[in-house]
């Protein structure tokens, strides 16, 4: 089968995305696929055709790696003023001539639905949820309204819009919280916050990622992840930072977080927790695959955090842990997720 691994592009989580996507594109190689990884933003203006890409930039395997920062995107931006659009050169043509695009696409225009409806117009099958689950989960406050609609719990929450009175807004807040922007992924842009004079600083950083800001009531607790494939909740995993909390370094470097898969749950616990999961999936309108995180407070009450469209899948990543537990192997993931591309 001839496949394109989409990744990259002008999202925070730009080199999250490219990692995941040399890991799927060498596990579909090793699958006997003619795999193309190509980023969105560059795309390739030598080539028009995947065949002339694919004999051009093909290659036996990938590499690339995380760097404990955030990419500089207005750099990268800046040393490519050629490229003004967020799809680069032929990135159309190619994908059309794939049997099918393997999303390895993290934040932006990968998870809110702007890619997933450009694939929809050329008729080009792609992996994950279609454009409209992809914009209902992207936005944090979106989902948890909607989620709370169907009984699923979550932390209290403020909103607030750029332009608005910050000192007003940070009077208002009961705390401590956490600072989030409204549609960005990979903790980026994420605070805890204890007191109001912490509040401006963390509403500054946060706005520079989006123009709504999510603050959410700090839940004291452990934190977890389901992931789901085919709208079934695979075994939980446990996420456990050795320092502070679940940030962009410690989700992608090794050895700064302790995962325990399966999670350390009673059996009605597990069940539980597999049963939120299962429901926001279908709240959501959610396809092939995704992950639901969540907190749970002291007192044992499940508390949904956010769901991914587009799960990780770096060397780090949650999902594939907790499907070896299944004893399903990475490139047999990849593998199940490139054929949900034709089954939506």
């Amino acid at each position: 089968m001839k496949v394109v691994v989409l990744a990259g592009g002008l999202s925070d989580e730009r080199d999250v995305s490219l990692s995941s996507g040399s890991q799927i594109a060498n596990a579909l190689i090793a699958n006997g696929h003619e795999v193309l990884l190509m980023d969105v933003f560059f795309g390739f203006p030598e080539a028009a055709s995947f065949a002339e890409a694919y004999a051009q930039f093909g290659q036996k395997e990938y590499q690339a790696v995380i760097s404990t920062q955030a990419p500089d995107l207005a750099a990268l931006k800046a040393a490519n003023p050629t490229l003004t659009n967020l799809v680069g050169p032929h990135v159309i043509e190619i994908c059309q001539g794939a049997d099918a695009v393997f999303l390895a696409l993290h934040g932006g225009i990968g998870e809110n639905g702007q890619i997933q409806a450009l694939f929809d117009l050329y008729h080009i099958p792609y992996t994950g949820t279609g454009y409209k689950g992809s914009l209902l989960a992207m936005d944090k406050l979106l989902a948890k309204k909607l989620c709370a609609l169907a009984g699923i719990t979550s932390p209290k929450y403020w909103e607030y819009n750029a332009g608005e009175d910050m000192v007003n807004f940070a009077a208002q807040i009961t705390y401590p919280v956490v600072v989030k922007p409204l549609d960005n992924g990979s903790s980026i842009g994420i605070q805890m916050v204890d007191d109001a004079h912490e509040m401006i600083p963390a509403l500054v950083d946060a706005s520079r990622y989006s123009a709504k800001v999510l603050v959410e009531e700090k839940i004291a607790g452990r934190e977890f992840s389901v992931g789901l494939l085919d709208g079934k909740a695979v075994p939980i995993i446990e996420i456990i930072p050795l320092k502070g909390f679940y940030d962009y370094a410690n989700k992608y470097q090794a050895g700064a977080t302790k995962e325990v898969t399966p999670a350390e749950l009673s059996p009605e616990k597990t069940s539980e927790m597999q049963q939120i999961a299962e429901r926001a999936y279908q709240v959501l309108g959610l396809h092939g695959y995704s992950r639901v995180d969540f907190m749970m407070a002291e007192d044992g009450t499940i508390h949904f955090i956010e769901a991914n469209t587009l799960p990780g899948m770096t060397p780090t990543s949650l999902l594939p842990q907790e499907v070896k537990v299944l004893g399903m192997s990475y490139p047999e993931l990849c593998q199940k997720l490139l054929e949900s591309a034709f089954q939506r």
